[in-house]
């Protein structure tokens, strides 16, 4: 990841970008792409809300329970995730660590020697979205070194916040289909995922659910997030609780000719109190460590009644700003979340 773009450390997501002119000007050069944006949302937006009632469940999924962990978070990772008793397994891998592609690839074989199923989210940066012949070497690489292990790839990550590098939903859809193109020519048994728009903004879903590109999703991901509401119980403009964001995305995901019917939500957590500089978030949208276990099990109930999401996983074990355990000054200390999770696994297998 190079200037103006950099990763914040402590709440693993890049900081918001601060040059302004840059801003400016990339959001000037891709103005015209809002014109699609707007004319798809005018049909399809309204055509997913008169659907949603209508839109139920066809399969139940048997596990919903899925968990982020980190390359440089430690060994432990594999003790605490054992003790959880979690079966999938999320782990992001940056386009601009291909240096360090080997040490990924020896992380996740271990967790496929431990038996999960390992989901692997390809984070971009704006060297690998401009330059095509750098993207595909890179993918390439990262197929081959990692799909002894892997089946799913995530392509893409929060793709509608311009500090993640992309800056209109087409561009997104350019970039998705080359990697879909290397998938079909190199790797055809690889499943792909995307389009990973994160919180409650589905109109930029919609473009990447109703578009001309060549682009399928074999699974379609979003980073669900919940907590600027409170509660997951909570409504935003009125209505749309968790559950109604839940029906209004599988209607959308129903109606699409580009997607399977499989929705993974694959980043949510919340903010937790008193942690800056580890909390993503400012500390008014912040909560304490029991309101978010109780909020963390109220989610997932929403999520597995609904029968509309095969999997959520969780961001993440080990971050003290929003994650079920807390690893400050070298130690590992489990929040009640992580006790709240491994029930919530101990029940579901009963």
């Amino acid at each position: 990841m190079k200037a103006p773009f950099h990763w914040d450390g402590y709440s693993d997501q890049p900081y918001p970008l601060k040059d302004k002119r840059y801003k400016k000007t990339m959001r000037r050069r891709y103005l015209k792409d809002y014109l699609p944006l707007l004319a798809i949302n005018l049909l399809f937006y309204p055509l997913s809300l008169l659907a949603m009632p209508f839109m139920k469940s066809e399969t139940v999924a048997k596990d919903i329970y899925g968990m982020g962990v980190d390359l440089d978070k430690g060994h432990v990772q594999f003790d605490l995730i054992e003790e959880l008793g979690v079966e999938h397994i999320l782990v992001r891998v940056p386009l601009w660590e291909m240096a360090r592609i080997d040490a990924y690839r020896d992380f996740i074989r271990k967790w496929n020697a431990a038996g999960k199923t390992v989901l692997v989210n390809i984070l971009q940066d704006r060297e690998h979205i401009e330059d095509r012949m750098l993207l595909e070497k890179d993918i390439v690489l990262l197929f081959e070194k990692l799909s002894p292990f892997v089946s799913e790839f995530q392509a893409g990550n929060a793709i509608n916040r311009t500090k993640w590098g992309f800056f209109s939903m087409e561009e997104y859809l350019g970039w998705y289909a080359r990697i879909q193109q290397i998938r079909d020519r190199a790797f055809p048994r690889l499943k792909l995922v995307g389009s990973s728009v994160i919180d409650f903004e589905y109109h930029y879903t919609v473009r990447t659910l109703f578009n001309r590109y060549k682009v399928h999703y074999d699974a379609f991901s979003a980073l669900l997030y919940v907590d600027r509401r409170g509660a997951p119980q909570n409504a935003q403009m009125g209505i749309f609780d968790t559950k109604r964001k839940i029906d209004l995305l599988y209607a959308m995901v129903r109606l699409s000719p580009k997607s399977e019917n499989k929705i993974y939500i694959t980043e949510v957590n919340w903010p937790l109190s008193g942690t800056a500089p580890w909390a993503p978030t400012s500390e008014r949208e912040c909560v304490g460590e029991e309101a978010y276990a109780v909020f963390m099990k109220e989610y997932f109930e929403i999520a597995e009644k609904t029968g509309k999401i095969a999997r959520i996983y969780w961001h993440q074990l080990i971050a003290p700003g929003y994650g079920l355990v807390d690893n400050r000054d070298g130690k590992i200390r489990k929040t009640e979340a992580f006790y709240r999770f491994k029930e919530m696994i101990q029940h579901k297998e009963r």
